[in-house]
């Protein structure tokens, strides 16, 4: 499991969306890593927009080299992702078919399953948690842009199975992002829409609920024993 913390493309919630969760996937026998993208910064990134797309697109690619070393099973990669780190999960699960880094080798960049935790989708939607969208493409991007990264107008027969998971009191994130995604998505998804909760619940027992949702979901899909 790559696990990608949430903080608005601004910041990095590395414990508490990372480090902490990727522990609990530990103690089930599952393998997991924590992504520390790049942050979007026209400071250090050519085209800021996708360096965190190809930090993650490296992620899986170098799991999937490494899989045999490391002995987990190269077919069942999953990504998870929590708010704008869903987002980015998201962009890798359907946008997989265009590589943002060198791939010689010709390795597989489509994430197997997916994982999104109150995740952002689109940015057609103003409603939604503004800072995430101007922190990655700059405060008036063109439209072009903002459908490219509104991943619910990308979906395809292709796209990874999907649980999505999110509070219906999301101030932050409104939940029509998780539902429009569910209904692109519809046949090969799982959605569940707390109706008590608020953007990043992850204290008990509201995580002890999400953990055992995401974990039953992937034993029901073979994805974990």
């Amino acid at each position: 499991m790559i696990i990608c913390p949430g903080g608005g493309y601004g910041a990095l919630l590395i414990n508490r969306e990372g480090s902490a969760v990727a522990r609990a996937f530990q103690r089930l026998g599952v393998a997991a890593f924590v992504l520390k993208y790049r942050l979007p910064s026209d400071r250090t990134i050519l085209d800021k927009s996708i360096g965190p797309m190809e930090d993650a697109q490296q992620a899986i690619k170098t799991v999937r080299m490494h899989a045999a070393d490391w002995h987990i099973d190269k077919n069942k990669v999953g990504v998870m992702g929590f708010s704008a780190g869903g987002h980015l999960v998201a962009c890798a699960g359907t946008h997989f078919n265009r590589a943002f880094v060198t791939d010689p080798e010709g390795v597989s960049l489509r994430p197997d399953f997916m994982l999104l935790i109150y995740p952002r989708i689109s940015f057609m939607d103003t409603a939604s948690h503004v800072a995430s969208r101007d922190n990655l493409l700059g405060p008036r991007p063109e439209e072009s842009r903002l459908r490219f990264f509104s991943n619910e107008l990308h979906v395809t027969r292709e796209t990874p199975p999907t649980i999505l998971i999110q509070a219906a009191g999301d101030k932050v994130v409104p939940s029509t992002n998780s539902l429009e995604f569910y209904e692109a998505l519809r046949a090969e998804v799982a959605l569940h829409l707390y109706a008590k909760g608020e953007h990043g619940f992850l204290t008990a027992p509201l995580f002890d609920k999400l953990f055992s949702d995401c974990v039953y979901w992937m034993k029901s899909n073979r994805w974990a024993g």
